[in-house]
């Protein structure tokens, strides 16, 4: 498996950590490991690609798990919102 000398995946995981804006709780150690993830993606995946598959899958539910902690986030403000107080 080749190195992808640009690190794009990791450039785009950084973009799309940094597009959900404040991270809090665990969030920023998420992201650490997203960002992990990412770099050993673009290494070409350790072990001549056999861990490509492996590391995707731990990627996307890292990132997908950010996500939730952002909807999360979201919910409780509008909570606030649609308090009488």
């Amino acid at each position: 498996m080749s190195k992808d000398p640009a690190g794009r995946v990791e450039a785009a995981v950084r973009s799309d950590v940094e597009q959900l804006g404040d991270l809090s709780g665990i969030d920023p150690s998420l992201a650490e490991m997203a960002y992990t993830l990412a770099r050993e993606i673009d290494a070409g995946g350790g072990d001549e690609g056999k861990q490509l598959p492996q590391l995707t899958r731990e990627l996307r539910q890292t990132l997908a798990q950010l996500m939730e902690g952002q909807a999360a986030d979201d919910d409780d403000d509008l909570g606030d919102l649609a308090s009488p107080d």
